[in-house]
């Protein structure tokens, strides 16, 4: 696993690479406040359920409120086979405070 801070991250989306999916596994009243737009979200406590919902093969950015919850999953994620996990450093709340500043924030 990988870590990336908030513009590298922001690089990557604007490659357009299809390879590429945003995982937010925050709860569904944090990713109703606010959530990178064209993010798949699945709760971490509901990940081993949908795993099978995401691609291998596929480059995945995972995300949480801080990065830490999106760290774990990642570490998750490498021990099922995925091979090309991210974790975003300081999460959504880095997000909103670097590369979308009209992004809501919460405690």
């Amino acid at each position: 696993m990988h870590e990336k801070t908030a513009s590298e991250v922001k690089l990557l989306l604007d490659s357009n690479d299809e390879r590429l999916m945003i995982l937010d596994v925050r709860e569904q009243w944090e990713y109703d406040i606010c959530h990178i737009e064209g993010s798949l979200h699945i709760p971490m406590g509901q990940l081993l359920n949908k795993i099978d919902d995401l691609e291998k093969n596929d480059t995945i950015v995972v995300v949480c409120h801080h990065g830490i919850r999106s760290r774990i999953v990642g570490k998750h994620l490498e021990d099922y086979g995925f091979k090309n996990i991210i974790n975003l450093t300081g999460g959504v709340d880095r997000w909103a405070k670097e590369i979308d500043l009209n992004m809501k924030k919460y405690v």
